[in-house]
């Protein structure tokens, strides 16, 4: 049985200070304080990792609490799809990994897709979504399943504007979250609603806090995972502060690895992209079984062990592996409850 993220409020650190009259005299500041040991050792070298940030800006896409608060309903709004029986959250389940735990995903009547869902959460760190990468962003992404015939299968934008356009409340949540224009209800601000939403399912955890000098926060057993990880070269793909997303690369880059999917490939026609796929991040990734883009790994450890031996040329053993899990298990994020909790619907 999957575990759920642990649920609590996001906390942020504001930082404030007042200035001194004209005939004060400056404290002088005491040193800081020098670290140094194992831990700050490890730290330094774990830098490459990254902290998460409190949200994916996006220049283009502002989030606002009133897109937020309309994208958030359209997130969990099954009346997207055709049959009114699939929303975004069907597949993305956010107390649950931000997937559905399944090898590929199920939408409508039943039909069945040929990739594994990926987390939505982080995922507006990635440089781009969807495991070809075809689309640019959060907002792109939003648009794809909607319209797609497997997933929710509404016939096209002009559909889907419409049955909004006829749920009474919608109307003054697209109004509110878009001021400025004069037609509110379109297929790109329900877009741009959901992405701004997303831009904020960020899951710091205790990688974060020790990467902030924390040293209780990873055990000794997460902290020794930690170093395999560096020191085997999972960082080499998995960096950034979503541990991944951040590059493609193919599968089965130092040994061949069977798979009938051409990724990539599929959206560019470069004969140099067949089976290259973007790299996952590793955030919350205990929670997102099964693995790979056609989910079919089932454990973490056999994910480990394959990843080694095709991607970086390393035959593990059971201990590095097992070290490498921990970690990986510590990885495992929080959530705001009341930001992902699903409202009263339109």
């Amino acid at each position: 049985m999957r575990s759920a993220l642990l649920l609590v409020a996001l906390a942020s650190l504001l930082a404030g200070c007042s200035g001194d009259d004209a005939t004060s005299t400056p404290t002088p500041a005491e040193p800081e304080e020098v670290r140094s040991g194992p831990a700050e050792e490890l730290r330094a070298r774990a830098a490459v990792l990254g902290v998460l940030p409190g949200e994916a800006t996006s220049e283009a896409n502002p989030v606002t609490d009133a897109k937020i608060a309309l994208g958030r309903a359209l997130y969990f709004d099954k009346r997207l799809s055709k049959a009114d029986d699939v929303a975004c959250a069907s597949c993305h389940v956010l107390t649950e990994g931000g997937d559905d735990g399944k090898p590929t995903s199920s939408g409508h009547e039943g039909q069945v897709g040929g990739r594994n869902a990926p987390t939505v959460l982080n995922a507006g760190l990635h440089l781009a979504q969807f495991w070809d990468g075809r689309a640019a962003d959060l907002e792109a992404q939003a648009k794809g399943p909607v319209l797609n015939p497997i997933e929710m299968a509404m016939p096209d934008e002009a559909a889907v504007v419409a049955k909004l356009q006829g749920i009474e409340g919608y109307g003054p949540l697209f109004a509110a979250a878009f001021p400025d224009a004069e037609d509110a209800v379109t297929y790109d601000h329900m877009a741009m609603a959901i992405g701004a939403f997303e831009r904020r399912l960020m899951t710091p955890g205790p990688l974060d806090a020790f990467l902030n000098g924390d040293d209780a926060a990873l055990s000794d057993a997460e902290q020794a995972g930690l170093a395999v990880f560096l020191d085997v070269g999972c960082a080499s793909c998995h960096s950034g502060p979503a541990i991944g997303g951040g590059s493609y690369q193919k599968l089965g880059l130092v040994k061949p690895y069977e798979t009938a999917d051409l990724g990539r490939f599929d959206v560019t026609g470069d004969e140099a992209h067949k089976h290259v796929f973007k790299v996952p991040s590793l955030r919350n990734i205990a929670l997102t079984d099964p693995y790979f883009h056609d989910g079919s790994v089932a454990t973490l450890a056999d994910a480990i062990r394959l990843m080694a031996t095709h991607q970086l040329g390393k035959e593990l053993a059971d201990a590095e592996v097992a070290s490498i899990e921990a970690f990986l298990k510590a990885l495992d994020g929080t959530l705001d409850e009341a930001y992902v909790t699903p409202p009263a619907l339109p």
